[in-house]
């Protein structure tokens, strides 16, 4: 009996990699005891928030018997929280024309990329991104009937090819996607490389006739390592939006706070969010959640404590050295994706290593074989204690010849 839709049962069939680790984690633990156990296949922040964040549901639990409680608002979101994120937003991206009607607060940027791709993708058009990219993309894509296009970035520094996806932009390309600091590389995509992107886009929009839009999915912006920061998008082009939300700065990714600016330069941008703020509503989520709404409001201006993911990040680069694994030193985000070693098919050295007992994402999961992800947004204990285990791994690989 055919319960599902064709299409949802092929899904299931090709789901996320992240997730299916993340399942065989809660069996392992089971069986071994959950500090036997090194999972590094997601990236759920572990951090608390910051105090503000403590402060604003405290005061809030003191006032919610008076109005307006935590009742409906606007689609797009409480107006002093739109206006508050707008000027922080404004100094962010050097746009200082961003105004809270230029900002529609939304569920996640998940929420908010799916409002988006609603609001401006019609069957038949393509959204194209760097691969690796975060396999979710693909799916958001197929909910407004268009196609995710990977075009694979410059292998090692995973940096955008800029030639690759000058070429895979057509009649029908309608986004660029781009994701900076990026999962699962951590690359951050320089200055320079996203004006050479701008004058491509400005190309292509003039060759066909119709805006391109570059979308920035942002929620790893405040971490960066080493004095790299991560660009301004908005200034680039006059069809920009930045996506980005609060879930890993402020420590509150089970709230589900996001948000989507459009560029106050667009031509037509109060058109674009008034799409925004229908697509929000029709696709079920109605608003951002009122708690998270008034917390990250309160909390704007403060995040977690970086130092920590620093640290970790020192740690686990010495435990893959160690281990003989290569990889790219993130600049950003709290991930590594390294190669596998000699060349390995992904699935069958994550295969190596859940033997012993650690958990990683093939890079098959992320468009990208012969690479896995790890997380670091895991206890600096269990980092260090996951360094036998790699080292054991990589010995089984070499003796069944993959070096």
């Amino acid at each position: 009996m055919q319960l599902l839709a064709a299409k949802i049962d092929r899904f299931l069939e090709t789901s996320s990699w992240i997730r299916r680790m993340f399942e065989a984690g809660i069996e392992l633990k089971r069986i071994h005891g959950p500090e036997r156990v090194y999972d590094f296949s997601l990236g759920n922040p572990d951090l608390p928030p910051p105090p503000e964040v403590a402060a604003a549901l405290h005061e809030l639990a003191d006032h919610l018997s008076q109005p307006p409680g935590l009742g409906y608002m606007p689609n797009a979101g409480y107006p002093e929280a739109r206006e508050r994120l707008a000027e922080s937003l404004a100094r962010e991206q050097k746009t200082p024309g961003l105004r809270g009607r230029h900002v529609v607060l939304t569920c996640g940027a998940a929420g908010g990329i799916n409002a988006f791709f609603r609001a401006v993708l019609s069957p038949g058009d393509e959204v194209v991104c760097p691969a690796p990219y975060f396999v979710e993309y693909g799916f958001y894509a197929d909910n407004a009937g268009a196609a995710l296009k990977p075009v694979p970035a410059r292998p090692g520094s995973f940096e955008l090819d800029l030639d690759a996806l000058d070429q895979s932009i057509t009649a029908d390309t309608r986004i660029v996607l781009v994701n900076s600091p990026n999962n699962p590389t951590g690359a951050v995509y320089s200055q320079g490389v996203l004006e050479g992107l701008a004058e491509i886009l400005g190309r292509a929009c003039r060759r066909h006739g119709r805006p391109v839009f570059l979308v920035s999915d942002e929620p790893y912006r405040f971490l960066t390592y080493d004095g790299v920061t991560v660009p301004p998008v908005l200034p680039l082009v006059p069809f920009s939006v930045v996506i980005g939300s609060f879930s890993k700065n402020l420590g509150l990714a089970g709230e589900r706070v996001g948000y989507v600016a459009v560029n106050p330069e667009m031509p037509g941008e109060d058109r674009l969010v008034a799409g925004l703020v229908m697509t929000n509503r029709i696709l079920g989520f109605v608003n951002a959640p009122a708690i998270g709404q008034r917390v990250m409001t309160a909390a704007l201006g403060s995040e977690v404590d970086a130092g920590v993911y620093r640290r970790r990040r020192a740690v686990m680069a010495d435990v893959l050295s160690q281990a003989g694994i290569t990889f790219p030193m993130p600049k950003g985000a709290f991930y590594f994706f390294p190669r596998t070693p000699g060349g390995m098919d992904d699935t069958a050295f994550v295969d190596l290593l859940m033997r012993q007992r650690i958990l990683a994402v093939p890079g098959s999961g992320f468009g990208c074989p012969g690479h896995f992800r790890l997380t670091f947004c895991v206890d600096e204990r269990v980092i260090e204690a996951s360094a036998e285990g790699f080292r054991s791994a990589v010995a089984a690989a070499r003796a069944q010849g993959a070096d």
